[in-house]
C-alpha cells in the first residue's frame, strides 16, 4: 500500500482536497491519512463535516492572534512529529497557505516525495498575494509531483526549469468538489429544504425582514479576507459597497464576513447599519455553494471563488490588483477591479445595467476544469499515468 498523508489547514484547502482524499480512499493500493493542521480551525471543521470526512490526525496549531512566524514555528514542529509517526510514502499539499509551505519543507527534510495540488500558479509579485505567492514558490522548489490545474500553470513551472515529466495538468480539484455538492443539492429535496431554512434564519438575524427568503430579492455576493487588503483596502471596499447599496436599493448585498478582526471590525463598523447589506457570519461550504448559485454576480478577493463561480455562470469581479489565476481573466469570466471605489462601482454598475455585458461574462466557458482532476491525481500516485 502507498501511504499518502493528505495535509489540510484552511477551509479552501479542505474543499479542494476533499475530492482527492475521497478518490485516494476509493483507489486500490492507496492508504490516505487525513492530517488537519488546524490553521483555521472552525472554518476547516465545517468543510470536513460537509464532505463527511474526519481527520485522522489533528495537529491543533491554531492560537489567538497568531503571527505568521509563530504559526510557522508551531507547524514545522507539529508536522515533523506527524511525519515521524505516520511515515508516509508521499505527502500531498494544496495551494499556497502556510500549512502548505511548512508541509512541503517538512516532507523534504525527511526525504519524502511531495505532491503539490494546484501547482504553478503565479502572479510574479511576492507582495500580492501575501504571503501566498512566496508559499507557492517555496513549496514548488521541493515538490516531486506538480499537479498543475491548467496549461498556463504548466508553462509557469517550465519557465522555472521544472522537468516536464514532473508536471501533470489535471484541472482544478475545486471544480470536482463543487460539482459533487451541486449535484447533491439538486438531487436531495430534504437537503435543499434544510439549507433554505438555515439561510433564512441567517438572513433574518442579519437584519432582513422576518420570513425573508434568499430568492425574494436579487443579490450581489461578496467575500473578502486577503491580508494585502487589510487597512485602507477594506475601507475602500466598504465605501464601494455602501455606494452600491444606495444606488441599487432593489438589490441586496450579502457578505459572509471573515472572522479575522482586521476584516470583521472594519466591515461591521462601516456597513452594519445599512438595511440592504446583510452581514452574515462565515457560512459553511454547503450554504456558500447555495449563495453562489443564487447570486447575480460575485465580488471577491478569494482565489477559489474565481474558479468556482464561473462554473455556475456567475460573473466575478476580483478585488485585487493581480491574480495568480489569469486564465479566468483571459477567458472573460473574471475581471480585476482592485480596491479602487470608482472602478468597483463602475464595473458592478456595468454588469447590472447592461444585460448584454452581463451575458457576455456569464456565458463564457470556465477554463479551470471538468470535474475529474482528483482521478488524474490518483492515477499518478498509483503509478498509472
Amino acid at each position: 500500500m502507498t501511504r499518502v498523508a493528505v495535509i489540510v489547514g484552511t477551509r479552501p484547502e479542505a474543499i479542494k482536497m476533499a475530492s482527492v482524499y475521497k478518490a485516494c480512499a476509493a483507489a486500490d493500493g492507496i492508504d490516505p491519512v487525513l492530517v488537519s493542521t488546524g490553521q483555521h480551525r472552525e472554518m476547516l471543521a465545517q468543510v470536513l463535516d460537509v464532505f463527511e470526512m474526519t481527520a485522522d490526525i489533528d495537529l491543533n496549531v491554531m492560537s489567538g492572534n497568531q503571527t505568521l512566524a509563530g504559526l510557522t514555528a508551531r507547524l514545522f514542529d507539529a508536522l515533523d512529529g506527524m511525519l515521524e509517526e505516520v511515515k508516509p510514502d508521499v505527502v500531498l499539499v494544496q495551494g499556497d497557505t502556510t500549512s502548505v509551505m511548512c508541509g512541503a519543507i517538512s516532507a523534504f527534510y525527511r526525504d519524502i516525495p511531495v505532491g503539490h495540488v494546484e501547482a504553478g500558479l503565479r502572479t510574479g509579485n511576492l507582495r500580492a498575494p501575501f504571503p501566498e505567492e512566496a508559499n507557492r514558490l517555496i513549496a514548488g522548489r521541493v515538490t516531486t509531483h506538480h499537479f498543475a490545474p491548467t496549461e498556463g500553470s504548466r508553462q509557469n513551472l517550465l519557465r522555472e526549469h521544472v522537468e516536464d515529466s514532473a508536471i501533470h495538468v489535471t484541472g482544478n480539484t475545486v471544480i470536482d468538489s463543487l460539482m459533487i455538492e451541486v449535484e447533491r443539492q439538486r438531487a436531495d429535496d430534504s437537503l435543499r429544504a434544510g439549507i433554505d431554512v438555515e439561510l433564512q434564519a441567517l438572513l433574518v438575524d442579519a437584519g432582513a425582514p422576518s420570513g425573508s427568503r434568499l430568492e425574494d430579492t436579487p443579490y450581489i455576493l461578496v467575500t473578502g479576507h486577503r491580508r494585502e487588503n487589510h487597512g485602507q483596502g477594506f475601507a475602500d471596499i466598504c465605501s464601494s459597497l455602501a455606494w452600491l447599496a444606495s444606488k441599487y436599493s432593489d438589490h441586496r448585498i450579502i457578505y459572509p464576513v471573515h472572522l479575522n478582526p482586521n476584516v470583521r471590525e472594519v466591515v461591521h463598523e462601516q456597513l452594519g447599519d445599512l438595511h440592504n447589506i446583510l452581514l452574515l457570519p462565515p457560512v459553511h461550504y454547503r450554504l456558500f455553494v447555495k449563495l453562489m448559485n443564487g447570486s447575480r454576480l460575485v465580488l471577491t478577493d478569494s482565489g477559489g471563488v474565481q474558479e468556482e463561480a464561473p462554473s455556475l455562470g456567475k460573473p466575478v469581479l476580483v478585488m485585487r490588483e493581480t491574480t495568480e489565476r489569469p486564465e479566468g481573466v483571459d477567458a472573460g469570466t473574471v475581471r480585476l477591479v482592485g480596491t479602487d471605489p470608482e472602478k468597483i462601482q463602475s464595473e458592478v454598475s456595468r454588469l447590472l445595467d447592461d444585460e448584454s455585458a452581463y451575458e457576455q461574462m456569464a456565458m463564457r466557458k470556465n477554463p479551470y476544469g471538468d470535474g475529474h482532476a482528483a482521478a488524474r491525481i490518483v492515477q499518478v500516485l498509483a503509478g498509472k499515468a
